[in-house]
C-alpha cells in the first residue's frame, strides 16, 4: 500500500511541477538571473543553483504583482523543475542565465527553455517512469494480498 501511494504522490508531484512550469514559461516575466555562490556547503551540492534578479513593473493587462514586492527589488530563489544529479556546467557563481518568473510570486521561477536543454523532458520520463513503477507494484502487491 506505501508503494502505491507513494508511486501516485510521485505522479501527482510530476505533474503538478511539469504544469507549473509550463505556465511560468508561457505566462510568467522573463528576466536575467544571476547564479549566486553560496556560502553553506549543502546548498552547494544543490544541483538548482542559488539565482538573484531584480523584479520588473508588470505589463498593462497582467496581474499585479505579489502584495510587498515592487518592481526593482532583488528575488533570490532556486529553478523550479531542476532535478539532474550535476549542476550543469554553465550555472557557475557570477554567470547569467535567462529564466521566466511568475509575477504573483516572484520566488517561482523556471530556467528559460532554451537553458533548460533538453533534459527536463527526460527527467520528466525518468521521474513518471518511477511513479508508474511503484504505483504498478503497489497495486500488484495489493492484489496478491486480498
Amino acid at each position: 500500500m506505501i508503494l502505491a501511494l507513494f508511486g501516485g504522490a510521485l505522479l501527482l508531484w510530476c505533474a503538478a511541477e511539469a504544469r507549473v512550469r509550463h505556465r511560468i514559461r508561457r505566462r510568467g516575466l522573463t528576466a536575467v538571473a544571476t547564479v549566486v555562490p553560496e556560502s553553506d556547503v549543502h546548498g552547494a551540492l544543490d544541483s538548482a543553483p542559488l539565482l538573484s534578479f531584480a523584479t520588473r513593473p508588470v505589463p498593462a493587462g497582467r496581474t499585479a504583482a505579489a502584495p510587498g514586492i515592487e518592481a526593482g527589488e532583488l528575488v533570490l530563489t532556486r529553478p523550479r523543475g531542476h532535478t539532474p544529479l550535476r549542476r550543469p556546467a554553465h550555472l557557475v557563481p557570477g554567470g547569467s542565465v535567462r529564466i521566466a518568473y511568475d509575477p504573483r510570486r516572484p520566488g517561482h521561477a523556471v530556467l528559460a527553455a532554451e537553458e533548460a536543454g533538453p533534459r527536463p523532458l527526460v527527467a520528466d520520463l525518468l521521474w513518471t517512469a518511477l511513479g508508474l513503477g511503484c504505483l504498478a507494484a503497489g497495486a500488484v502487491l495489493l492484489l496478491a494480498a486480498a
